[in-house]
C-alpha cells in the first residue's frame, strides 16, 4: 500500500514538473515574441526612411542634445538661445526638460561611442525606450496580481473602513495561485505576459515611441512606468524592509520630472493613491515610510532641475501631493500617540481632530500671508482645460492645437482598440482582488481615463493602465483555462470530519471572532461561490469548465490576431515623419515629397549666418535645427505676446504685415500645397493676435471675419487683404501677386510645398539696434533682447493676455473671456456677425465718398408676407434671438440696414423679434421693430401674441 501511496506520489511530481516546465516554455516564448514585436514595429520609420528625426519638436530636442555633447552640461545650462524667439531670445538651459538629451549624450559617450552617430542614438531611443516601458508595465501587472497584493475585494476592504478596522495583510492575501519555477505565482506571470503584448504594440504608447519621433514622451512613459512599478513594490505586504523600494521611486521620479512636465501627473498620481490608501483604512507603517521616503527623495531631487525648480512647493497643481505628505506626517504622530496611550477608537479621533484643526488653522495663516506676494503659482491654461466643463480653455493659442481637444469614442478605439473592452473586465477583476497595490490601478484607471477624455493627447497616459488592466484581463482568463484543462482546478470531494478535526474547528472560533469583517461583509457571496465550486467539480462541471475554457481561449486568440495586424497598421501610418510625404503621380508612382527639408537646406547653404525667417511658430524648431538659422518664434510658445505679434503679421494687411516683417526679418518662408498649410492655420494665427492686439479683428473676439467664405476655398475680404495670402497665392490665384517692392520670390520647392520670399527693405536700424541693447545681468549668460524702436507704434496697440487662473495678475479680461467662449459655443453665429460687421464698415466707407449715394433696402408686401410666414429655427433666428435677449440695438439696427427681412423672422413655434422683445421687455428694440412695421397682435404657434408675453 505504501509502495502504491509512494509511486503515485512520483509520479504527480513527476507531472506537475513536466506541467511547469512546458509552463515555463510557453512563458519565455511568448515573452520573447512580444518583446521582440515591441521592437521591430517601432523601427518601420527607419526601415522606410532612414535614421530621420520625425515632426516638429523633435528637432528642437535634436538640437538641444547635439549643443549638449559638443559644449558640456556647464553651457548647457546658461545657454541663452539668440537664434529663436528673435528678438527676446530664450534661456534653454532653464526651460528644458533635459531627461533625455543627457540620455542620449550618456549613451553617445558611454555605451556606444564612434559606433553609432548622435543623430542614429536619438532616432533608436523612443525604440529601445518602448520596450523598456513594455517590461515595466508587464512588472505593474505582476506585482499588483500577487497573491499577497490581491486578497481581499474593494467592498470588504471598504466595510472594515467604515468600521474603523484595519484589515489584516493575511486577509488581504489571496489562496487562489499556483507555485510555479522559482518561486513565481500564476497567474500573476500569465497577466505580467499579455501586459506586455498589449504595451508592445497598443497604438496609445506607439503614437509616441516610434523611431525617429525624439520626443519627450517617448522616454517619459517608461520613467512613469517605472516610477509607479517601484513606488508598487514598496507597498508588497509581508516584506519587512520593502518600504525601501520607495527610495528607489524618488530616484525614478526625479528621472520622470527632468524628462517630461507630465511628471506632475506622476507625482498627484502616487499622492491620489495614497490619500486612498488612507480612506480605505490602509494606513500602516510601512505606507506611511513608503511615500515619506518617495516624496522627500522624489521633491529633494526634483527641484535640483532649472525648469522644475521650486515649483513642488509653490504651483497649485503639485501641492495636493504635498498635502498628503504634511497629512502623512500627522497621521503618523496621532497613530504613534494612539498607541502609545492605548486610546480607543474615540479617543483617537478626538486627538486626530484637535491635530488636523491646529494645523488647518497655521496652513490657513500660511497662505494668507503669502498669497498677496504671488508665492503660489497658477494653473496653467492646459491643466486648467482638464477641468472646465467645455472643450476650450480660454486661450486661443492652446486651442489651436489640435491635440488639446477633446477625445472622442473614435479616439479611444483608434489608440486602444481591443483594450476599449479588455480593460474594463481586467477593472472589474480588481475589485474582487484588492489590496494595497492593485487599488492603485483602480485609481490610476480613474484618472486616466477623466483626463484623456477631457484632452486626446492625453490617451497616452491611458496606456499603461489599459494594457495592465487587459493583460490582467487575459492573464487570469488563461490561467483559468489552463487549469482546468490540465485539472488542475480540481477539488476532491470533502470527506466527513474526524473527530480531531471536529475538535481543531472548534478551538479555531475565537480566531474567527477576531478576524477581519471583509470575509462577513462577503460571507453571502462566499455561500454562492461555494455552491457554484461544488457545483463545477461535478463530472458534468468539469466538461462545461473545460468546453469554456476551449471557446475563451480561441476567442481570445482570434480577438489577438485581429489587433495585431491592426496594430501594424496603425504603426504603419504612425511612422511617417511628417517631415518627408510619400505621394503618387498621375502615372500611379509612388514617391517621396522632401520638399521641406529642402527648403530647410537651402536656407542653410544660400542665406547669410545671421538671416532671420519669419515663420509661423509651427516650423520654428525645424527651421533651427535643420538650416541653422534665426526664428521668430516656435513650439516652446512661452510667450503669448510674442506669438500674437507673429500672428498680426501674418493675418494683417500687406502693407501692416510688411512694417513689422522688415523690422524683424530678413526672410519669409510660407507653407503652401494645400492641405494643413499656413493658408489652412490662418484663422486660428488671426484668433491668437486679435487676444493681444484688439484693433485686429474690432468686435470680434475670434476673429471670423477672417477664413474662408465657402468649401471652395473663397476668402473672405478679411483675409484676401491680408499679408500671408498674398505671398501663400503669390501668381498661383488669378490677380494675386506680391508686392514686387517689398518681396521677391526666391526659392520655390519642386512640389510647390514651401516658398521663401525675401523682404526688400529690411531695416538694419533694426536689426543692428537689436544686436547692440541685449542686457545681461549679473551672472553675464542671461541676456535677453528687445524690440527695435522701429515697432513702438504698434507694440504700444498691446494688451497682455490674462490667463483666466493667473491669480497674481491684476487685470482681467471677463467681457473678452466671455465673449470668446459663446463664439466658440456657436461658431456659425459668430460668423455671420463678424460678415455683417465687415459689410457695414464697408458700407460706412463707401457711405463716406461724397460722389456716391446709397439708396436703402426695403422689401415688397410679397417679400414680407413670405419670410413672416415662413417658420423655421436657422442660424439666423438663433442670432436675432441674442440679439434681441441682450438689448444689442446697434447690431439689430446694423442688421437691418443690410437686411430688411430680418425684421420679418419667425421661429418653428412662430415667434419672431417682435415676442422676444416683449418677453425681455426691451423697449428700444420694439420701437425698432415697430418703426419697420412688424406688427404686435399676431400669434405664436400657442396662440399667444407679443403683448401676451408681456403680460406673463
Amino acid at each position: 500500500m505504501e509502495k502504491k501511496k509512494s509511486s503515485a506520489t512520483s509520479s504527480s511530481g513527476a507531472s506537475d514538473s513536466l506541467v511547469n516546465l512546458v509552463w515555463f516554455g510557453a512563458v519565455a516564448y511568448a515573452l520573447f515574441l512580444f518583446l521582440f514585436n515591441a521592437y521591430v514595429i517601432r523601427l518601420q520609420a527607419i526601415q522606410e526612411y532612414g535614421p530621420v528625426i520625425h515632426e516638429f519638436d523633435p528637432y528642437f530636442n535634436w538640437r538641444a542634445t547635439q549643443y549638449l555633447y559638443e559644449n558640456g552640461y556647464k553651457k548647457f545650462f546658461t545657454w541663452f538661445d539668440h537664434k529663436v524667439w528673435y528678438p527676446l531670445g530664450r534661456p534653454v538651459g532653464t526651460t528644458i526638460y533635459p531627461g533625455m538629451q543627457f540620455t542620449a549624450v550618456f549613451l553617445k559617450n558611454y555605451v556606444f561611442g564612434e559606433s553609432m552617430t548622435l543623430n542614429d542614438i536619438c532616432c533608436y531611443i523612443p525604440a529601445w525606450f518602448g520596450v523598456m516601458a513594455t517590461i515595466l508595465v508587464g512588472c505593474i501587472a505582476y506585482e499588483t496580481s500577487l497573491s499577497v497584493n490581491s486578497g481581499g475585494t474593494l467592498v470588504g476592504v471598504a466595510v472594515d473602513a467604515l468600521k474603523g478596522k484595519y484589515t489584516k495583510s493575511n486577509d488581504m492575501t489571496s489562496k487562489s495561485v499556483t507555485k510555479r519555477f522559482f518561486g513565481f505565482e500564476s497567474p500573476a506571470v500569465e497577466c505580467a505576459v499579455f501586459a506586455m503584448g498589449f504595451m508592445g504594440v497598443v497604438p496609445a504608447h506607439l503614437m509616441r515611441s516610434v523611431g525617429g519621433g525624439y520626443d519627450n514622451e517617448s522616454v517619459a512613459v517608461t520613467a512613469m512606468s517605472g516610477t509607479f512599478y517601484l513606488w508598487l513594490r514598496s507597498l508588497r505586504n509581508g516584506e519587512k524592509y520593502n518600504y525601501l523600494f520607495g527610495i528607489l521611486a524618488g530616484l525614478a521620479y526625479f528621472y520622470m520630472a527632468a524628462a517630461w512636465g507630465g511628471y506632475i501627473f506622476v507625482l498627484n498620481m502616487i499622492g491620489a493613491h495614497a490619500a486612498f490608501l488612507v480612506l480605505m483604512g490602509r494606513f500602516s507603517t510601512n505606507v506611511y515610510l513608503s511615500y515619506t521616503l518617495f516624496y522627500a527623495v522624489g521633491t529633494v531631487l526634483a527641484i535640483q532641475i532649472p525648469v522644475v525648480g521650486w515649483s513642488p512647493l509653490k504651483s497649485l497643481e503639485q501641492l495636493p501631493a504635498c498635502a498628503v505628505f504634511v497629512g502623512y506626517q500627522l497621521l503618523y504622530y496621532c497613530e504613534g500617540m494612539r498607541k502609545k496611550n492605548k486610546w480607543g477608537r474615540k479617543e483617537a479621533w478626538k486627538f486626530r481632530i484637535q491635530v488636523f484643526g491646529v494645523a488647518a488653522v497655521l496652513g490657513t495663516m500660511f497662505i494668507m500671508a503669502v498669497t498677496p506676494k504671488g508665492y503660489f503659482g497658477p494653473i496653467s491654461s492646459r491643466v486648467r482645460g482638464l477641468f472646465v466643463p467645455h472643450t476650450k480653455t480660454g486661450n486661443p493659442l492652446v486651442d489651436s492645437v489640435a491635440e488639446h481637444q477633446a477625445a472622442s469614442q473614435q479616439a479611444y478605439w483608434q489608440y486602444l482598440h481591443m483594450l476599449c473592452f479588455m480593460a474594463p473586465v481586467g477593472f472589474f477583476l480588481i475589485l474582487f482582488r484588492f489590496g494595497d497595490s492593485s487599488c492603485f490601478l483602480f485609481v490610476y484607471a480613474v484618472a486616466a481615463y477623466f483626463f484623456s477624455h477631457k484632452m486626446v493627447r492625453l490617451i497616452l497616459l491611458a496606456a499603461p493602465i489599459s494594457s495592465s488592466l487587459g493583460g490582467i484581463a487575459v492573464g487570469r482568463i488563461v490561467s483559468w483555462s489552463t487549469s482546468v484543462l490540465l485539472g488542475e482546478g480540481d477539488q476532491p470531494v470533502e470527506k466527513k470530519e474526524t473527530k480531531s478535526e471536529t475538535k481543531s474547528k472548534s478551538e479555531g472560533k475565537k480566531k474567527k471572532k477576531a478576524s477581519s469583517s471583509s470575509d462577513e461583509s462577503m460571507a453571502g457571496f462566499k455561500a454562492i461561490s461555494d455552491g457554484f465550486n461544488q457545483a463545477s467539480n461535478s463530472y458534468e462541471g468539469k466538461i462545461v469548465k473545460s468546453i469554456a475554457a476551449v471557446v475563451m481561449c480561441v476567442s481570445l486568440y482570434m480577438q489577438a490576431t485581429t489587433f495585431s495586424t491592426y496594430a501594424w497598421r496603425i504603426s504603419a501610418s504612425l511612422s511617417n515623419p511628417s517631415i518627408i510625404l510619400k505621394g503618387q503621380t498621375r502615372d500611379g508612382n509612388i514617391i517621396k515629397v522632401d520638399d521641406y527639408r529642402e527648403a530647410y537646406w537651402w536656407l542653410r547653404d544660400n542665406t547669410p549666418e545671421d538671416a532671420r525667417i519669419m515663420a509661423w511658430w509651427d516650423y520654428g524648431y525645424q527651421i533651427t535645427g535643420i538650416a541653422n538659422r534665426t526664428t521668430i518664434a516656435d513650439g516652446n510658445t512661452w510667450n503669448h505676446e510674442h506669438i500674437a505679434l507673429l500672428g498680426k503679421a501674418l493675418t494683417g494687411s500687406v502693407e501692416e504685415g510688411y512694417q513689422i516683417a522688415r523690422h524683424l526679418a530678413d526672410y519669409v518662408l510660407i507653407w503652401g500645397g494645400g492641405g494643413g498649410d499656413d493658408l489652412a492655420k490662418s484663422p486660428h494665427l488671426a484668433r491668437i493676435a486679435n487676444s493681444v492686439y484688439r484693433d485686429h479683428c474690432p468686435g470680434d473676439v475670434t476673429c471670423r471675419a477672417f477664413g474662408f467664405v465657402d468649401r471652395q476655398g473663397t476668402p473672405s475680404p478679411m483675409m484676401e487683404r491680408s499679408f500671408l495670402f498674398n505671398l501663400h497665392s503669390h501668381k498661383l490665384r488669378p490677380g494675386v501677386e506680391a508686392d514686387p517692392t517689398k518681396f521677391q520670390e526666391v526659392y520655390r520647392t519642386k512640389y510647390g510645398k514651401v516658398r521663401i520670399f525675401k523682404i526688400i527693405g529690411v531695416s538694419r536700424t533694426s536689426k543692428n539696434w537689436v544686436e547692440e541693447n541685449r542686457k545681461c545681468d549679473a551672472g553675464g549668460w542671461f541676456c535677453p533682447g528687445n524690440y527695435p524702436p522701429g515697432l513702438k507704434e504698434i507694440l504700444d496697440k498691446k494688451k497682455d493676455f490674462a490667463q483666466l487662473e493667473d491669480f497674481n495678475r491684476g487685470t482681467k479680461d471677463d467681457d473678452y473671456q466671455k465673449e470668446y467662449f459663446e463664439n466658440l459655443n456657436n461658431p456659425e453665429l459668430a460668423k455671420k456677425r463678424a460678415r455683417m460687421n465687415e459689410k457695414h464698415e464697408e458700407e460706412m466707407k463707401a457711405a463716406q465718398k461724397p460722389t456716391e449715394t446709397k439708396e436703402k433696402k426695403t422689401l415688397s408686401d410679397e417679400e414680407k408676407i413670405e419670410i413672416y410666414s415662413t417658420w423655421e429655427d436657422t442660424a439666423d433666428t438663433t442670432l436675432m434671438w441674442q440679439i434681441v435677449t441682450t438689448n444689442a440695438v446697434d447690431d439689430l439696427k446694423r442688421w437691418l440696414d443690410q437686411d430688411p427681412g430680418a425684421a420679418w423672422l419667425r421661429s418653428a413655434d412662430g415667434r419672431g423679434p417682435m415676442w422676444w422683445a416683449f418677453e425681455s421687455k426691451n423697449q428700444d428694440i420694439v420701437s425698432t421693430l415697430m418703426m419697420a412695421g412688424v406688427p404686435h397682435t399676431d400669434k405664436d404657434k400657442n396662440g399667444l401674441s407679443p403683448v401676451d408675453l408681456l403680460k406673463e
